[in-house]
């Protein structure tokens, strides 16, 4: 058995406190994409709700500033706001709020379009059929359009969050220790005395995610079955 461990290159993890830096590195990314998700989906929401309004001018820049940032990758963006914005404006942005800006528009733009989609979904005649009964815009939206336009949209909802939670992996590349950056220190700190260090390490990196994303798609699966029950 232990010789397998090493032969795999999980011995690194017993080494010092190499399990216990992935575990912050992960808690890291974590914190990143966690308060992105706070700030992105209400926004996400409201973005949403405006879009699907018959104002053009409303419309046209809520596409726009979609489709830019669908557009443009994540590694980019965090390009342009970590580096372009300290040098064309003179601002002294950390790596993580740099992370939690790029994180939080990117999450916002796909939330307004789940949003969106689902309003636009909903046949007119409920809209007619709450006015007939005697309710207001409010109280439509509140009782009647909200409840429907949630559960059409929570599958997917998790599915962003999730893609958040992988996708913070990019912000190594703006120096903030999480939990691929630790993973690649360990590598290279063990190159000679664990050559097969990589396998372990990366494998250890992916059941961290695995973890930490499949209770949130089983939360999906209880909120599903609870909205359609």
């Amino acid at each position: 058995m232990e010789s397998i461990i090493t032969d795999l290159g999980f011995d690194v993890l017993f080494k010092g406190n190499n399990a216990m830096r992935l575990l912050e590195g992960l808690l890291v990314a974590l914190r990143i994409s966690m308060i992105a998700v706070l700030i992105s989906l209400p926004l996400g929401g409201l973005l949403g709700v405006l879009m699907s309004l018959k104002r053009k001018g409303i419309r046209f820049f809520g596409r726009l500033y979609l489709e830019i940032i669908r557009i443009m990758p994540q590694m980019v963006l965090l390009f342009i706001v970590y580096f372009g914005a300290t040098r064309a404006f003179g601002l002294k942005l950390s790596p993580e709020l740099s992370s939690l800006i790029v994180f939080s528009l990117w999450g916002t733009a796909e939330m307004s379009d789940l949003v969106r989609g689902a309003v636009q979904s909903i046949p007119r005649a409920q809209y007619e059929s709450s006015a007939a009964l005697g309710m207001n815009t409010a109280k439509t939206y509140c009782f009647v359009i909200v409840p429907q336009i949630i559960r059409r949209i929570l599958p997917n909802t998790i599915n962003l969050i999730t893609r958040m939670i992988k996708t913070t992996s990019l912000v190594m590349m703006i120096g903030i220790v999480e939990v691929l950056k630790v993973g690649q220190q360990i590598i290279e700190a063990n190159r000679k005395s664990s050559p097969n260090a990589a396998f372990g390490v990366f494998a250890t990196v992916f059941l961290l995610y695995f973890l930490a994303c499949y209770p949130i798609s089983l939360l999906s699966r209880y909120l599903e079955k609870k909205a359609n029950g």
